[in-house]
């Protein structure tokens, strides 16, 4: 799953060598927390949130598809 983030978000940034995603444990569900430049923040949550929301959904779908819980988290 954090492979699947890094890739999304790397592909929606102007500058994709500065985008991180740290994993890190809480009460049972892992929480990816995804950093990228300040100038491509926008780029990355969208018009009232709309990209956030769907990558949110895609990890999501994929990490209940191998029994886990998983919440994306971005992070400036």
């Amino acid at each position: 799953m954090k492979e699947l983030l890094l890739y999304v978000a790397r592909s929606l940034v102007d500058h994709p060598d500065e985008v991180t995603v740290t994993e890190r444990e809480d009460n049972g569900t892992t929480v990816l927390e995804l950093r990228v430049a300040e100038g491509d923040m926008g780029k990355v949550i969208g018009r009232q949130g709309r990209i956030a929301k769907e990558i949110r959904v895609l990890v999501k779908s994929l990490a209940q598809r191998s029994g886990k819980r998983v919440s994306v988290e971005i992070v400036d």
